[in-house]
This record gives C-alpha cells, structure tokens and sequence, in this order.
C-alpha cells in the first residue's frame, strides 16, 4: 500500500513527519493522531457499500437539512448548530473572517492561531508546570487585548487536561460584558470521565456568548469523512458563521453517516468506555517509568514530560519510528516552555498500548549507538 519511494526506515520517516494524514498507506503503529479505534461499527460501512451508487452519483443535502440531522443526533434546534467540512473549516471562518482579535490559551491546537491573520492572535499562556487555566487571569487579558473571540480546548490537545465546568462559565460571565464570544472546542469530551456533568451543550440558552465546537473525526472515529459543527443559542453568530460555509460543504458518505449514526448510539457510548479503558492503563503505564512525568488524561491521549536523561523529544519520536515503526507526537511546534522535552502520546488497543510502552523505555534507557 506504500505510495511513496523511500528505500530506508529513515527517509521513511522523514516523509511521515512532513505529512498530515494517509498513515494508513505506510504501514506503520500510529500513536499520533487522536481518533476513536472502536467506532463505527462494520455495519456503518456495509450500509456505505449498499448505498454507494447513490451517494456517488448524486448531489448531497444543503446546509439547513444538515443542520437538521446533527440536531436529531445532539437533541438540538438546528437553527443553533452550523455544520463544517471537519472542524477545521469552522476554525478558518471564525479565526480568518469573523474574529477581529482571539485570545486562545497555549499550548493548544494550533489551527486557531493558525488560521488568524497576522496580529490578530494573542498567545495566553497556560500555567507552568500544571498547564491549568486560570480563567481570571485569562478573562483579565482578553478584555485587556479587547479580544472579540476567546477560545478554550476542553480536554486541551496536546495537554488532555480538562476545564472545570464552573470555570467556564465564570469566563463566559465576565467575558459576556465584553462582547467576547467564547468558543468550547469540546472535540474530545466524549473521552472525559463524565461528559454529560462536564460540557456546556445543555447550557447555552443561559449563556449566549458560548459556542461550542466539536469535530466528529475524534470521538467517532471518522476523520475521512470530515465533519464537525458549532452550535450556540447566539443565532446571529450562527449566521455569520453559517455564511462562510458552501452550500455543498460536506459530501454523500458524510450526511449518510449523519443519517444513519441515531441508530448506533450504544455501540458509540460503549466504544468511549473501551477508549476510557484503555488510556486509564497507558497512563498508569507511562507512570512507572522512571523520571517520567504524566499528566492526568481526560482525554484519548496522555501528555508526558520525558525524563531529564532521556534525548529530546524529537530524537524519541525519531528513534521510536525508526527502531519500532511506531509515531508519537513531540511538541517541539507548541508554545510551552521547554517544549522539546515533551510529547504526546494518542491511546490505542491495551496490545498496542503496552508494546508501545516497552518500546518507549527501549528507546530511553538505550545507550546503544545509532547506525541506521
């Protein structure tokens, strides 16, 4: 299935490390994006397969019957929920077009800083060494920089650390004086210990200056379909996000995956039970190794800072791929401080967790010389 000449594990990972999807062509153990490995079903892809004349050959819904269907699924009004082609695209109209200064807490995901004009993001660093946000502080420097867009990441990617709901909405409160819109990017909260108790969905009549943001390729397991969607009771934001999107935005396999997800709601609920199951004894894992420091996940990944004797985090991530053909995440990219001493690990099955953990003390207390 390799599409790409390399003749060495080296060059081969040289060209991972420069692309942003397609792994599965390249034969590899990927411990670095974030998706739900127990979802869809195989009678999701079966119903594809049935359907597949159809969704090839013919025009897909229009924006409002979209937004209908994801309402169906969330218990929703539609005119509330905005759907995008992948939370990326709702990321690039709220950053590129519609904010005029965001404020966003870092390290983060960095397509919201990304995707703004230059100067018109502020930086807000989270707390070192614990990576919780202060929403006072946060609050204070948004309305200080006059930000119109203030984002929060709940679970936080890459930290996996999550935002009390009461933190959220005392920001939503003090930034509602300011006519500051906050985003929840809550794409990994199905993952969290009790989401029912920890997101905002059910609450937004009471706070019109919250929108939530959710990208369905996580917790659903489908990141080739691309789909994600806002939803917030602010209907005029709803619009003005609403107007940046295409009318055929998503494609026939996407909306017959919106048609027919209702019918799969247990088998999703068990699968973040299994995906819970399974990052609990990566983290407990990770913890036994020496010198090693593992953040709490709330998320289906585990944020670490590797030990003082080990090499950097680009050179494990390097050394683990290239001995063990398996793909981590460093966040030399992300704004912390010492970021080189850290990465992120996404969970997978407990067989692939715990060769992954063996091969992750391997790589850190080898003294062997490296002839590749």
């Amino acid at each position: 299935m390799m599409q790409q000449n390399y003749e060495t594990q080296t060059e081969k990972y040289e060209f991972i490390s420069g692309q942003h999807g397609g792994y599965y062509r390249h034969d590899f153990i990927d411990h670095a994006y974030l998706y739900n490995l127990y979802f869809p079903p195989e009678a999701v892809f079966t119903s594809f397969k049935d359907q597949i004349h159809d969704i090839v050959l013919n025009y897909p819904i229009a924006q409002d019957a979209l937004d209908e269907l994801i309402g169906d699924l969330i218990d929703q009004p539609a005119e509330r929920i905005v759907v995008g082609n992948g939370a990326a695209e709702l990321i690039k109209i709220i950053s590129g077009h519609i904010s005029s200064k965001l404020i966003v807490p870092v390290p983060s995901f960095n397509e919201y800083a990304n995707a703004a004009p230059i100067g018109k993001v502020v930086e807000f660093p989270l707390e070192f060494p614990s990576f919780q946000l202060d929403v006072d502080k946060f609050a204070a420097e948004a309305i200080k920089v006059k930000a119109d867009v203030a984002v929060v990441v709940t679970p936080n990617n890459p930290t996996s650390i999550l935002v009390p709901r009461s933190d959220l909405i005392s920001l939503a409160q003090k930034l509602a004086e300011h006519d500051c819109m906050l985003i929840i990017d809550e794409s990994f909260m199905d993952f969290a210990h009790d989401p029912d108790q920890a997101t905002l969905e059910h609450e937004l009549e009471r706070y019109p200056n919250i929108a939530i943001l959710k990208s369905m390729s996580k917790a659903y397991g489908i990141c080739g379909l691309r789909i994600g969607y806002l939803l917030t009771a602010n209907l005029v934001f709803a619009e003005s996000v609403r107007k940046g999107v295409h009318i055929w935005n998503i494609n026939g396999f996407a909306e017959e995956f919106l048609r027919i997800l209702p019918d799969y709601r247990q088998e999703f609920v068990e699968s973040c039970k299994q995906v819970r199951i399974d990052r609990y004894n990566l983290y407990n894992s990770l913890c036994a190794i020496p010198g090693m420091t593992v953040y709490k996940p709330d998320a289906n990944f585990i944020f670490c800072r590797l030990p003082d004797h080990a090499q950097s985090g680009p050179e494990v991530t390097r050394r683990l791929f290239i001995e063990h053909n398996m793909y981590i995440k460093h966040c030399q990219d992300k704004t912390l401080p010492d970021s080189g001493r850290y990465v992120r690990i996404a969970s997978r099955t407990e067989a692939e967790n715990c060769k992954l953990v063996e091969a992750l003390v391997d790589v850190i207390d080898s003294n062997k010389v490296e002839v590749f």
